[in-house]
């Protein structure tokens, strides 16, 4: 009998760019003329059936006049497409026209978009380098650092996925004046969350320009833009597969995303984490580290960028109990919530613990609450 040891350490350098303007299509191409992604030369872009014909066509057609080779991958928009069937039908349309190891994958949209197609990057070919063109606030405020790509399955939302950090990402402000307004209001969810659990200024900022930023104000949108950006990093930075640190992303998701299912996805993303984001403050109250006034203003705050703060009456409130249960927080069949300290912070109940158990008794208690 004998042993062979294979020694695999290794140093990578994931860093990549994240520039934030109005239209930078031209921007793309000329990153792709000056090597951002080496030699390659054939590109699939994937996108969804609403940004094909708003944006993803122009930039497809942008790359062909360019002279490289490029074909579109468009699939059903919305959270539903966000599943290994759609995954499947991608890979293997892109399998028929032929893409191999030699390609480059772009993703145009949202944060359903980026998941996804950061996702068939990471296992097509074993391994193929992705872009990201952010068109929504929200995945600008919540895709655009980190690199989680995922897919969704009927137990709960991505579960399934893999970390892949993309080679740069464009967040094209001048995407967010065609978004229904209740896209909008989805993408500032997230970006008040950044604010409630690491910069109280921020959040006072937003109380402030709230109606600015709903009218689109560009200075108001460059502002939140690069302020979602920075926190978002400071967090991945300190910890990219989320061992400790990372986790205090999640403020607002254990509720969030269960109601997201639970409604059948009828609520957006950012409308079913509005709701998380008061069901935490709650039990951060409870628990004595916010006040009635702060309570107030996180929820007064959603409500200005006209977010829901309650529980939609069609949604079983049994059933959104035991969707709780598959978060991806759980630990031994137990519910764990991160908790927001006062405005801008976050507990760590011990050296990077940032999750502390809930009872079901404890967790009804909110929800009713909702």
């Amino acid at each position: 009998m004998s042993t062979f040891n294979v020694e695999l350490k290794r140093v990578v350098d994931d860093s990549y760019q994240i520039e934030t303007g109005y239209e930078l299509t031209e921007t793309l191409v000329d990153d792709l003329r000056s090597g951002l992604v080496g030699k390659i030369k054939k590109f699939a872009i994937i996108t969804d059936s609403i940004v094909e014909k708003l944006y993803a066509t122009a930039i497809y057609e942008r790359i062909l006049e360019a002279g490289f080779k490029a074909d579109l991958f468009v699939f059903p928009a919305g959270e539903k497409s966000k599943v290994r069937k759609t995954k499947e039908e991608i890979e293997d349309a892109m399998l028929e026209k032929d893409y191999r190891r030699d390609c480059c994958i772009i993703a145009v949209g949202g944060g359903v978009v980026t998941d996804l197609a950061g996702f068939i990057a990471g296992t097509f070919a074993r391994g193929v380098p992705f872009i990201n063109y952010a068109t929504t606030l929200l995945a600008a405020a919540d895709a655009s650092v980190g690199g989680k790509t995922a897919v969704d399955t009927p137990r709960a939302t991505n579960l399934i996925g893999l970390f892949n950090q993309p080679k740069k990402v464009y967040i094209d402000i001048a995407t967010w004046r065609t978004l229904p307004k209740n896209q909008l209001s989805s993408g500032l969810a997230e970006t008040i969350k950044h604010a409630c659990m690491a910069d109280s200024e921020f959040f006072e900022y937003l109380e402030e320009h709230m109606e600015d930023i709903m009218n689109l104000d560009k200075d108001a949108l460059d502002h939140i833009s690069n302020k979602n950006c920075e926190i978002k990093y400071k967090v991945v930075m300190k910890d990219e597969k989320e061992s400790g640190l990372r986790e205090i992303l999640n403020l607002g998701h254990t509720v969030g995303r269960a109601i997201e299912t639970t409604s059948d996805y009828k609520l957006l993303h950012g409308e079913a984490v509005s709701i998380g984001l008061v069901a935490e403050t709650i039990l951060s109250r409870k628990l004595g580290y916010m006040d009635d006034n702060q309570v107030m203003r996180v929820r007064e705050l959603l409500k200005k960028a006209k977010l829901p703060v309650s529980i939609p009456e069609y949604i079983d409130k049994e059933v959104l109990l035991n969707k709780l249960y598959t978060d991806k927080k759980v630990r031994d069949g137990k519910l764990r919530f991160v908790v927001q300290y006062g405005l801008g912070s976050m507990v760590e109940f011990d050296k990077n613990n940032f999750g502390i158990e809930v009872s079901k008794e404890d967790a009804y208690e909110i929800i009713k609450d909702l």
